[in-house]
């Protein structure tokens, strides 16, 4: 099993749009896949059109070591399930703070899923914060979406600091680019020097108007505009995450 957590200190870089791409697209290929949405937000969830079956979500399992697969929900589409969110997320740093062992607390919950999955994908909350040290010490993946700007870059070596703070392992972290826009100069320039960097892939995801229909369609782009520049460019990146990972 190979968990892949899509996380960024910051919002609004493509995050969660990327996370329900490539979990249906795992899907798509024949694994086993669970989509595990930890932001109290929903969206991934809002785009599955799915509602959580039990009360008091990721506090219970966090908290009271309850059987974690009692949430998870099927999908429309084969091979693909979900632990949609809660609200009991929003307090889930202060939960695992006041436990022992608590950087290993979210590592120990997913092992349980080790025989069922082929991939986990988790779509993380923003932030620097003991639910960030959980998600890195879980995932055997994280993927970061960057956008191409200076603020979005910078963010990018503040969680690089992160790594080298928390003494996490910094070959577990990995980066693409989205929302790109080739016709503007800084994007171009950002991108040719980030791209000497090891843990960029070389596939991007553009910003185009099919990614944002996801939310008019709450569905993955594959689903309702297969034959786009959009979904042509998921699978690309896809392919490329999944050469460095089996």
């Amino acid at each position: 099993m190979t968990t892949i957590a899509l996380y960024n200190l910051k919002g609004g870089v493509g995050k969660t749009a990327c996370c329900v791409n490539f979990a249906y697209l795992s899907a798509l290929d024949g694994y086993k896949t669970l989509l595990w949405d930890l932001d109290p937000q929903g969206s991934t969830t809002f785009y599955y059109q799915v509602k959580p079956k039990l009360k008091g979500g990721i506090k219970n399992f966090i908290t009271q070591a309850s059987d974690l697969e009692e949430a998870v929900m099927n999908t429309d589409y084969d091979h693909l399930d979900i632990i949609p969110a809660d609200q009991s997320a929003k307090s889930l740093d202060v939960m695992i703070e006041e436990m022992k062992h608590s950087r290993k607390k979210l590592k120990n919950v997913i092992h349980t899923f080790k025989k069922d999955y082929d991939f986990v994908f988790m779509d993380c909350p923003p932030g620097l914060s003991v639910l960030a040290e959980n998600i890195v010490m879980a995932a055997d993946i994280i993927l970061m979406p960057v956008i191409p700007t200076t603020l979005s870059a910078r963010t990018y070596e503040m969680v690089k600091s992160f790594f080298k703070e928390k003494e996490l392992d910094p070959a577990k972290l990995t980066c693409f680019f989205t929302m790109v826009d080739l016709r503007k100069n800084l994007h171009n320039e950002i991108m040719e020097t980030l791209y000497k960097d090891k843990h960029f892939f070389q596939s991007y995801i553009p910003y185009l108007s099919d990614v944002e229909k996801m939310g008019i369609y709450q569905a993955p782009v594959e689903v309702f505009a297969r034959s786009s520049y959009a979904a042509q460019c998921y699978r690309d990146l896809w392919a490329e995450i999944k050469e460095g990972v089996l």
